[in-house]
């Protein structure tokens, strides 16, 4: 399936995961829309939209780099009406877009609580509603949201609820909306990895430097994200993909390549 002018909607794209996400789709000819709240360079994070915009033109790409704060939903409104102005429609769209806090019940703040709930939660279903008109009008549409397969093993609520039960939110708005489109032929899927990937989240909150090196690069989510989209989104909705097991059903094991450290220790991500 040609990428070649479809037009991708990805929120969070100026760095990580999502410019990854950009970069691969760029580089089959897609149009992408980075739809993300940094117009200034944070040290500590790096990328702004400006600058994956630049890098995707580069891959081969055409790009449009929108400020959006998705937890404002006249901001995303704004983004999808750019999107729309710029290329003529959606066909796919990527929820990236996502806040982490891994503290316990009795660590968590109102404020912290509310801005995972309102970017993860609210934000996805918001823009999921902004791009669904357009979606209806795309060349095999696709929702594509990075969360994990929802498993109620309560190893994985215990210390970190409030971030947990938002990253099950945004699955669960994905498997319904496979369900509630399926009469548009647009698909929905989530995916999420089987490893730690390497990203500033990564290196800033979770385990710094020495969690980056048992980690594997944004290319594999990547990757996993093209042979979805790949599919006939008649055929292929309503699933919650692992990285491996994408890469695996097109034939690809050997995934050495990805590793930060090649042939060093991974480390299994949450929720798997």
């Amino acid at each position: 399936m040609s990428f070649q002018n479809k037009t991708a909607f990805i929120t969070g794209a100026s760095r990580g995961i999502g410019k990854a996400i950009a970069l691969k789709l760029a580089a089959e000819g897609a149009n992408i829309v980075v739809a993300a709240k940094s117009v200034e360079e944070d040290p500590k994070l790096g990328g702004t939209i400006y600058s994956a915009a630049e890098e995707i033109e580069q891959a081969g790409g055409k790009a449009l780099a929108v400020q959006c704060d998705i937890r404002d939903e006249k901001q995303i409104e704004n983004a999808v009406n750019k999107a729309v102005e710029r290329f003529g429609g959606i066909d796919i769209l990527i929820n990236n877009a996502s806040a982490i806090s891994l503290t316990t019940t009795e660590q968590t703040e109102p404020k912290r609580f509310d801005l995972m709930h309102d970017i993860n939660v609210r934000g996805t279903f918001f823009v999921c509603k902004a791009c669904i008109p357009h979606l209806k009008k795309g060349t095999n549409p696709h929702i594509l949201t990075l969360s994990p397969p929802v498993n109620l093993d309560v190893k994985w609520l215990k210390g970190h609820v409030a971030y947990t039960i938002t990253k099950y939110n945004m699955t669960l708005i994905t498997l319904g909306l496979a369900e509630e489109l399926r009469k548009y032929n647009i698909a929905a899927n989530a995916l999420w990895p089987r490893t730690t990937i390497a990203t500033a989240a990564v290196q800033n909150l979770l385990g710094g430097e020495a969690l980056i090196k048992m980690s594997r690069t944004t290319n594999i989510i990547a990757d996993a994200a093209y042979y979805i989209l790949s599919k006939p989104s008649t055929e292929c909705t309503g699933n919650a993909f692992i990285d491996e097991a994408v890469l695996a059903a097109e034939g690809i094991t050997d995934l050495g390549k990805y590793s930060v450290v090649p042939g060093g220790k991974l480390y299994q991500d949450l929720f798997v």
